[in-house]
């Protein structure tokens, strides 16, 4: 068992969760309103093409103006790279 807890926002209480709403509403208007799907395999390809995009093409104001995928990356640099010495005052 995962312990997963479901939670909900209350009906009409978007701002309750806005960035989920944001990305639901940009996925149903370009993505899932612009294909008829008529196989679980086109949904798949289709799906994934947008996602690749959101992700790794499209920047993002929230990162900078960058793809999220590439935020992420300088982001695990940054964490990854020793910090700097400092020098230490000799008294």
């Amino acid at each position: 068992m995962h312990r997963i807890e479901h939670l909900l926002i209350e009906p009409g209480k978007p701002t309750q969760n806005c960035y989920i709403e944001s990305f639901n509403g940009k996925f149903r208007d370009e993505c899932l309103n612009e294909h008829w799907f008529q196989t679980l395999q086109q949904a798949r390809t289709e799906i994934g093409i947008w996602r690749q995009d959101y992700n790794e093409v499209r920047p993002h104001s929230s990162c900078g103006g960058i793809p999220p995928a590439k935020y992420a990356a300088l982001h695990r640099q940054q964490k990854a790279a020793p910090a700097t010495p400092q020098p230490q005052e000799i008294n």
